[in-house]
C-alpha cells in the first residue's frame, strides 16, 4: 500500500463535497489485484490505522478525483480554433479533411500519444472518445491506453452516407470491423469500447439498426454519438427520418438507447426527449466549450435537473477549445445563465466538479469505479497546487469556505494547476 497526505477532495454518492484540509488517501491492492483507494479521510482520523504504510507528503496541496471527460474526439486535436459559421460547415472544411488522415496507422498513433499526453497534464483520468472511421484509429487509441494502463473508452466511428470519401465506410464491413474491434479490445484491461454512429444523418437506417443488434448482443458495451446540437442538424435529422417523433427518437427505433448510452450536446430537447432520456437511462455529454464556440446553443441544465436524467461535463475537443477542465467547468457555468430561473450562482462550484469526476462516472455507468476517491474506487487522482500563479496564490488565500476555493480554482485555473496526474494502477508495475 501507499499513502498520500494532502488536503483532500471527494464526494458522496448524492455528489456533496468531502473536503479535509488535512487528508490522506491510502492506495493499496483489492481481492483482485487491482489499486483501489482502501482509505479516504482526515490524516488525524487515520494515520494511527495506517503507520506502516509509507507516506507522500504534499504540504500545500489538495489531491482530488481524476477528471472524466464525458465526449471527446483524439482525431481532432489538431483543428481546434478551426473557423467556421457553425456545426455543418466545421465537419465539411476541416473535421472530415483531418480526419482522412487517420487512414494512416503511423499518424495514428502519434496523434494517440500526444493526445494521452495532453490528457495527462490536465488531469484527465477517463475520457469518453470518437476515434474516426478509420480501424488503424482505434488500434492507436487502445494500444496507447493500454501501454499507459489507463480507463479508456472508444470506438470506430461508424458513417456510411453523407460523408466525403476518405471517411465514408461501407454498411456492411463496418459493422463486421466494429464487432471485430469489439472481441480485441472490449473489457480488455482497463478498457471499453463504445459502438459509435457518428450522429444520424451519417448513418443509413441499416447500419444503424446494425449498430443496435450489436448494442444488443454486447449488452456492457457503450453506445456513443452525437444530437440535437444544432438546428440546421435538427432540421436534417427531421427530413431524414420523418417517421421519428423528433431528431432523439431516431435512435430510440433503432435499438441505441439504453444505460451506457451516450449523447453529446442534447441542447434542442423537449420534456418528452428529457422523459426519455429519464425512461432509458441514456445520458448527456454536455459540452459547453464547443457549444459557445459553433453557436449551437445552451445545454438546459435546469430542464435536466427537473426530469432528472443523467449528464456529465465534456471537452468535445477539436469543437471544444480546452483540454482543461477547468474551461469545461467555467463555460458551463456560463451556460448554465441561460434561461435560469432561480437567484444566486448558476451552478454550485463543487455540482460543477461534480459533473466532471464522480457525476461523469455515474453517467457512464462507472459510479464507484472511478471519479471518486472513496474506498473501491480505482485510486486515479489529480494533485493540485492552489498556488500555482500568483493571482491563483492571492485569491485561494481569500477563500472562506470550499466553494469559493473551488470557484478560484475553476475561474482562474488551467494545465498549470496539474502539478501531478496519478495512475493507481501503473503505479503497481
Amino acid at each position: 500500500m501507499q499513502a498520500y497526505r494532502a488536503s483532500l477532495l471527494r464526494f458522496d454518492d448524492a455528489g456533496q463535497p468531502l473536503f479535509d484540509e488535512d487528508g490522506l488517501l491510502v492506495i493499496g491492492p483489492d481481492a483482485r489485484g487491482r489499486q483501489v483507494v482502501v482509505a479516504a479521510g482526515a490524516w488525524s482520523a487515520l494515520h494511527a490505522s495506517y503507520a506502516e504504510v509509507p507516506v507522500t507528503h504534499w504540504p500545500g496541496r489538495i489531491i482530488a478525483p481524476g477528471f472524466v471527460d464525458m465526449h471527446i474526439h483524439f482525431p481532432q486535436t489538431d483543428i481546434i480554433g478551426a473557423p467556421a459559421e457553425g456545426l455543418l460547415p466545421w465537419l465539411e472544411n476541416y473535421t472530415f479533411p483531418a480526419e482522412s488522415r487517420f487512414v494512416d496507422a503511423g499518424h495514428s498513433a502519434e496523434v494517440a500519444e500526444f493526445f494521452f499526453d495532453e490528457l495527462m497534464r490536465n488531469g484527465v483520468t477517463t475520457s469518453l472518445t470518437f476515434a474516426t472511421s478509420h480501424p488503424a484509429s482505434v488500434q492507436a487509441f487502445f494500444a496507447s491506453a493500454q501501454r499507459r494502463q489507463l480507463r479508456m473508452i472508444s470506438g470506430k466511428v461508424l458513417q456510411d452516407r453523407h460523408s466525403p470519401d476518405g471517411v465514408r465506410d461501407d454498411t456492411e464491413e463496418s459493422l463486421v470491423e466494429t464487432e471485430t474491434l469489439i472481441r480485441q479490445w472490449h473489457n480488455v484491461d482497463r478498457l471499453g469500447y463504445a459502438i459509435t454512429p457518428r450522429f444520424a444523418p451519417t448513418s443509413t437506417d441499416a447500419q444503424l439498426r446494425g449498430a443496435g443488434e450489436l448494442a444488443a448482443k454486447y449488452p456492457d458495451t457503450w453506445i456513443h454519438s452525437h444530437v440535437a446540437e444544432n438546428k440546421d442538424e435538427v432540421q436534417w435529422a427531421r427530413e431524414l427520418f420523418p417517421e421519428a417523433r423528433s431528431y432523439l427518437d431516431v435512435y430510440t427505433g433503432f435499438g441505441l438507447m439504453r444505460e451506457r448510452a451516450v449523447y453529446a450536446h442534447c441542447i434542442h430537447f423537449d420534456d418528452a426527449d428529457r422523459q426519455l432520456m429519464r425512461e432509458t437511462k441514456t445520458a448527456s455529454a454536455v459540452s459547453p466549450t464547443s457549444n459557445l464556440f459553433l453557436g449551437s446553443g445552451f445545454f438546459d441544465f435546469d430542464g435536466a435537473d427537473r426530469v432528472g436524467y443523467r449528464y456529465g461535463l465534456a471537452s468535445d475537443v477539436g469543437g471544444g477549445t480546452s483540454f482543461s477542465p477547468f474551461t469545461t467547468m467555467m463555460a458551463a457555468y456560463y451556460a448554465g445563465r441561460e434561461g435560469q430561473t432561480k437567484p444566486g450562482v448558476s451552478i454550485a462550484p463543487s455540482q460543477l466538479w461534480w459533473r466532471h469526476t464522480g457525476g461523469a462516472a455515474q453517467a457512464l455507468g462507472l459510479g464507484g469505479v472511478i471519479g471518486n476517491l472513496q474506498p473501491g474506487c480505482e485510486g486515479d487522482f489529480v494533485v493540485i497546487n492552489p498556488t500555482a500563479t500568483p493571482l491563483l496564490a492571492r485569491k485561494t488565500g481569500l477563500a472562506q469556505n470550499l466553494e469559493e476555493l473551488l470557484f478560484s480554482l475553476i475561474v482562474l485555473g488551467d494545465d498549470r494547476l496539474i502539478e501531478r496526474t496519478m495512475i493507481s494502477q501503473a503505479q503497481a508495475t
